[in-house]
């Protein structure tokens, strides 16, 4: 995996033994993407369609989509439910990109619109995440997230 962080974009990349077609599926399909993201994932997958991210049984992520490609991108706004959080829903931007390579896909995050202490916390996620994401597109199973609290 490589990482760069800059005061407002976060970039991560990783490779995954799959093809963009079957990583797409986990991106674009809300029961898809909570086996990999969070505990339950409630999603419109069509532009102006709202994501809903249960991450943990306590912190919700929320955001609309933005774009949808079919096995290249995913564009959706970022933030978190809550009076007073200082990322608020709609407030920072994500972008998944995938680029196959031979029988891999490249899978390119992109987070943008976090100042840099906002971009630390989301960077410890994204590299929690993402790896998930790897494991379950390449035939894995990643197990029940850590970082989820109690019954799912």
């Amino acid at each position: 995996m490589t990482t760069a962080s800059e005061s407002d974009v976060l970039e991560l990349e990783m490779r995954v033994k799959a093809s963009a077609e079957t990583v797409f599926g986990f991106l674009s399909d809300g029961p898809g993407m909570a086996r990999w993201f969070g505990r339950s994932v409630e999603m419109d997958a069509t532009p102006g369609g709202t994501i809903r991210v249960d991450i943990n049984g306590n912190d919700i992520a929320q955001g609309e989509i933005v774009e949808i490609v079919p096995n290249e991108r995913v564009v959706f706004t970022f933030g978190w439910e809550g009076e007073g959080h200082p990322v608020p829903p709609g407030a920072s931007t994500v972008e998944i990109s995938l680029a196959e390579d031979g029988d891999e896909t490249i899978v390119r995050l992109k987070h943008t619109g976090l100042n840099a202490d906002q971009a630390g916390g989301h960077k410890e996620g994204w590299e929690h995440y993402l790896p998930r994401l790897v494991e379950l597109a390449a035939g894995g199973d990643p197990g029940v997230d850590p970082w989820s609290k109690g019954e799912m």
